[in-house]
């Protein structure tokens, strides 16, 4: 799913979408060896598609943010914890 086809663009150009939406996109295109979590790679992948820069950068500063029990992956329930920092820092913005 194309991070496009799940959202629409805000007047001030953020992402708009809902939390399932959100859920579903993060599954189907950043966990793409379908593990069921999003790795550091994965991350840096997704941000540097996006068009971000220092995609390194940001990929390690949400990992740290959103893995909460240090083992170097989002999972299912560390979601709501990157949820949070995409709204933070990655200009899309979760309505429910």
């Amino acid at each position: 799913m194309a991070f496009m086809d799940c959202c629409y663009a805000s007047s001030d150009g953020k992402r708009v979408m809902t939390l399932r939406q959100f859920k579903q996109w993060v599954k189907t295109s950043l966990d793409t060896n379908r593990d069921g979590r999003i790795s550091k790679a994965e991350l840096r992948e997704a941000i540097r598609l996006t068009g971000f820069l220092f995609a390194s950068w940001k990929s390690n500063k949400v990992l740290k943010s959103a893995d909460t029990d240090h083992d170097g992956f989002i999972d299912e329930k560390e979601f709501i914890n990157l949820a949070q920092f995409a709204e933070k820092h990655l200009n899309i913005i979760i309505i429910k």
